[in-house]
């Protein structure tokens, strides 16, 4: 685990409602091989992280390179192709986040602020909610990461998977919000409550590095343009990255516990785990096995496939490709709308029953 995710407790957060434990079920396997699962490599962590950079350059540089040399509307594609890409930075600080991309401590810490300053995501408030979500995953309130139910309509998929202009407004808004100290919301006030102000100043920290480094960006980026106009694309390439082009990144992270059961503690009902091809699971942060990463957390992400074939005789049918999941969850929403109540029972070998009403502490 990360130097964050390590350091928060449940003792160092101190929200009255946190609950006892959760008895998870977890498929059982072989000690022997879970022990190589579990196994880190700088090496491995290095082809995903420097990979991913890498595509991010490559889709940057051509969509520079083209400004004025090529039609614009190759700019465009090229442009709209880089921001595709570029959306998954959230999976890369979630995975970085956990420590288990890197065997080096200080690589993962490292390469999470990269990412999380190229997304505008601030990564304390995000790993301090993050290791709530895998021990009471879909467990309200002690997890309000994730609230079921949720629904997505086609509308949602075009407002914002395109081009995104509020969700600048939001990030700059958010930033500013947290970098002022104002924390609101009863979860945000739950992680980092006014009795504890050293949890809250790191993160209005970070809030002010992404405000003043996406500024100076932006500023230098502007000044230079009058020299060589290309540079007026940069802040696009990067600042202002993580708004437009987002469609394959929300086909891909909305599928993860959409439609499913929440208060159970068993991950194959509550999380969801689908196939797809290799490279946009290199993109995701190999996230579409989903369920194999709640089991066992610790299990690095270019390693969960592996995981998946050994678990995969107790887990639910595994939807293959991005079409067929969104048909599955298309089918469930149906029945949600009609029945609100309504939860998908995924058909698995000896299902847990839902959590009994457990005592706060």
């Amino acid at each position: 685990m990360s130097n964050t995710l390590e350091a928060v407790t449940q003792e160092q957060i101190p929200y009255e409602r946190w609950s006892r434990p959760v008895a998870w079920y977890r498929t059982p396997i072989d000690p022997a091989l879970l022990k190589k699962l579990h196994q880190r490599s700088d090496v491995l962590g290095a082809l995903q992280t420097f990979g991913y950079l890498g595509v991010l350059a490559c889709t940057g540089g051509l969509a520079l390179y083209s400004m004025g040399r090529w039609p614009w509307w190759a700019t465009v594609l090229l442009v709209f192709l880089h921001g595709t890409c570029f959306a998954f930075q959230i999976n890369a600080v979630h995975e970085l986040g956990h420590g288990a991309v890197f065997r080096t401590r200080w690589l993962n810490a490292f390469f999470e602020r990269v990412f999380a300053f190229l997304g505008w995501i601030n990564f304390h408030m995000f790993d301090t909610s993050h290791v709530r979500h895998h021990q009471f995953t879909l467990h309200p309130p002690d997890d309000l990461e994730v609230v079921l139910p949720t629904r997505i309509t086609v509308k949602q998929f075009f407002k914002g998977s395109f081009v995104n202009p509020l969700g600048i407004k939001y990030a700059v808004q958010g930033n500013l919000r947290i970098a002022r100290g104002r924390f609101c919301g009863e979860w945000e006030l739950a992680l980092f409550p006014e009795s504890y102000p050293q949890k809250r100043l790191v993160a209005v920290r970070w809030a002010r590095i992404l405000l003043i480094g996406h500024a100076l960006i932006v500023g230098a980026s502007i000044a230079a343009g009058f020299t060589d106009s290309r540079f007026w694309l940069l802040p696009v390439l990067t600042s202002f990255a993580p708004f437009y082009g987002t469609w394959l990144f929300f086909l891909c992270n909305n599928t993860q516990h959409i439609g499913l059961q929440d208060n159970v503690p068993d991950f194959r009902l509550s999380c969801r785990t689908f196939t797809v091809n290799p490279f946009v699971q290199f993109l995701y942060w190999h996230m579409n096995y989903h369920t194999e990463h709640h089991m066992y957390a610790a299990v690095p992400c270019y390693r969960l496939g592996e995981l998946h074939r050994a678990i995969r005789h107790d887990l639910p049918p595994c939807p293959r490709g991005i079409v067929s999941t969104w048909k599955e969850i298309a089918a469930i929403q149906k029945i949600q709308k009609a029945n609100p109540q309504y939860q998908h029972a995924a058909p698995c070998p000896n299902p847990q029953p839902r959590s009994p009403a457990r005592s706060r502490s």
